[in-house]
């Protein structure tokens, strides 16, 4: 399947610490414990739905200095396309990721100057690779939203994922969750119970299929055409180094077999499996699996799939 993926790319640097709260030390040598590579959702998401089997056109911005180069070297090296690569950022954007070896990360990125750059609808190049893609994966970044209004437009499945919101009004994913066909999401600031934040959800607006990641508790999946809700608990089929990307491994995975035709019940499982291989290993965009790994632990795991009912 053909996919367009439309988002950050960034350089990112992880740091393994001793657990949260973070301690103060004036100084600390944590040998082989510091590592930057290439990462951001939309790099995250390539890559999975590409180790996966799918065509992937990569959309984003880059700045014209060094870490720029090295990800469009990167990219290159990868067989990943960079037509849709735009290199005029003042500054390529970066992030800082700290992590415990319990699965809790905190995240500081730096979009520099992203979030002021547009992409008009009648950019002939990206319009035209939209056209022949069977999905629009927009993140959740500012020069998505015209492109949203676009696939619409060209009736595509938009899916995006808003990661952490504590309101269904959340005045900057708003837009975002009133296009998105599918929506993923992540529990860690929910202010009620993830099942009723769902039921606020369907009521005020039209996604197709939701999905709540609990982290270590499983994922949450609600399907409008059955008005159901499923609680899947979650797979351990490695041991947890870090969890950076996670919610992209399980993102990707359902998308990718939900367009080849698997029911959503199907989809999310292999997701699980997808994202539990992909946290025992280092960096965001590491670890990702193929479909073959995936079809091998199904047939020795046990999924616990409970129906929840809506009020």
């Amino acid at each position: 399947m053909k996919v367009m993926v439309s988002g950050l790319v960034n350089i990112e640097t992880t740091l393994k610490i001793y657990g949260f709260p973070i301690h103060y030390y004036p100084i600390d040598y944590p040998f082989y414990g510091i590592h930057s590579d290439v990462a951001g959702v939309a790099y995250n998401l390539t890559r999975a739905l590409s180790t996966l089997g799918d065509d992937v056109e990569l959309v984003s911005f880059l700045g014209k200095d060094d870490e720029g180069e090295r990800i469009l070297k990167r990219l290159q090296s990868e067989g990943i396309a960079i037509d849709n690569i735009m290199a005029d950022l003042n500054e390529t954007p970066s992030s800082v990721v700290l992590y415990d070896g319990k699965g809790k990360r905190q995240v500081y990125c730096d979009l520099k100057d992203i979030q002021e750059k547009n992409i008009s609808n009648e950019d002939g190049n990206v319009i035209n690779c939209m056209k022949s893609c069977d999905l629009f994966i927009a993140c959740n970044i500012n020069f998505n939203r015209p492109l949203m209004k676009k696939a619409k437009e060209l009736d595509k499945l938009i899916a995006t994922d808003v990661h952490v919101i504590s309101d269904i009004e959340d005045s900057f994913n708003s837009e975002f969750m009133n296009c998105a066909d599918i929506l993923f999401l992540s529990n860690e600031q929910l202010p009620c119970k993830p099942e009723n934040f769902i039921d606020k959800l369907r009521s005020r607006y039209t996604n197709q299929i939701i999905v709540i990641g609990l982290g270590e508790q499983g994922a949450m999946l609600y399907e409008r055409r059955d008005d159901k809700i499923y609680k899947f608990e979650s797979v351990k089929c490695s041991a947890v180094i870090n969890t950076v990307g996670a919610g992209d491994a399980l993102f990707s995975g359902f998308l990718h077999y939900y367009l080849k035709g698997y029911n959503s019940v199907e989809a999310l499982m292999r997701a699980e499996i997808f994202a539990s291989i992909k946290i025992g290993c280092n960096g965001a965009a590491n670890g990702f699996c193929d479909e073959k790994k995936i079809e091998e632990v199904l047939l020795n795991e046990k999924f616990a799939i409970h129906e929840i009912g809506l009020e």
